[in-house]
């Protein structure tokens, strides 16, 4: 009989979480989004706010990054929905919480949650244990990637209807993913139901970002190799773009650090916005 999972969560899945509920805590409204369920789905320790990681002004262009990237894929769902699409599959979906923020949204839709088979394990614990309600719409899809499981094959097995259209998001994972793997997920998406949107965030090479963060960058690449998960894909935007429209993907197109400042974090009186040339976003089309 095979090893059970080992049901612990994933580290940076929490850090994203806890980023996700600082903003709501200490940045000036309006906030982008409201998301505080991290901080009872992995509560931290009591100092967690002293934490390097969880500096309020060190991080907080990181935090912008997470919270803008996350209100443009909602946003970007809420208008596919309103067009009849009603499936949502969220591949390395961590610790979202797109299902218990938004329980009306989530009973119009089909919604899939990819992700290793220990951390999604202990995801639904603490949702059972604080109370958060997990929808009769909400379909938990475990994929073990290291041994080799194939993810499309598991998502339909929970009952994703290829032939129906479907939103598809992907946000920090690619960084992981060798240029291979990068290429073989952009070719099952082209193969998605005509009407489909596949939207994903990608790396910029560090030296793109500006002078001020790429010091910050390093670390942040050195930290994810010395904690064995390494970040081993960059991209320029031109060239995403090129591989999406190689890979048979239509209505390609960047989504940059500025645009999402100018579309979320105008005129904030707190400054905070996303470091530019850090991160992108790619949106796509069936």
């Amino acid at each position: 009989m095979p090893d059970e999972p080992a049901l612990v969560p994933d580290s940076t899945a929490v850090r994203v979480a806890l980023w996700r509920a600082q903003h709501v805590e200490i940045d000036s409204l309006p906030h982008v989004l409201n998301d505080e369920l991290g901080l009872k789905l992995a509560p931290p320790d009591e100092d967690w706010r002293q934490r390097p990681d969880m500096h309020p002004q060190g991080i907080a262009p990181f935090r912008a990054a997470i919270v803008g990237r996350a209100r443009l894929i909602e946003d970007l769902l809420l208008q596919e929905i309103d067009h009849g699409v009603a499936q949502y599959v969220i591949l390395g979906a961590g610790l979202d919480t797109f299902a218990q923020r938004h329980p009306d949204v989530a009973t119009r839709l089909a919604l899939f949650e990819v992700d290793r088979p220990g951390a999604q394990a202990w995801k639904r614990q603490r949702l059972a244990k604080v109370g958060l309600d997990v929808p009769s719409s909400l379909h938990f899809v475990p994929v073990d990637f290291e041994a080799g499981d194939d993810w499309w094959e598991q998502l339909t097995s929970a009952g994703f209807d290829p032939g129906k259209p479907a939103v598809v998001a992907s946000t920090g994972v690619s960084m992981y993913l060798t240029r291979d793997a990068i290429v073989a997920t952009l070719r099952r998406m082209a193969f998605l139901a005509r009407g489909s949107t596949f939207a994903m965030s990608f790396l910029l090479p560090v030296e793109m970002a500006d002078p001020d963060m790429r010091a910050i960058l390093a670390r942040a690449v050195a930290g994810a190799e010395a904690s064995g998960t390494p970040f081993i894909s960059f991209f320029m935007p031109s060239a995403m773009l090129a591989l999406a429209a190689e890979t048979g993907l239509r209505d390609t197109r960047y989504v940059s650090a500025d645009d999402l400042a100018s579309r979320y974090f105008a005129n904030r009186p707190d400054g905070l916005r996303p470091p530019a040339n850090a991160e992108g976003m790619l949106i796509a089309r069936t």
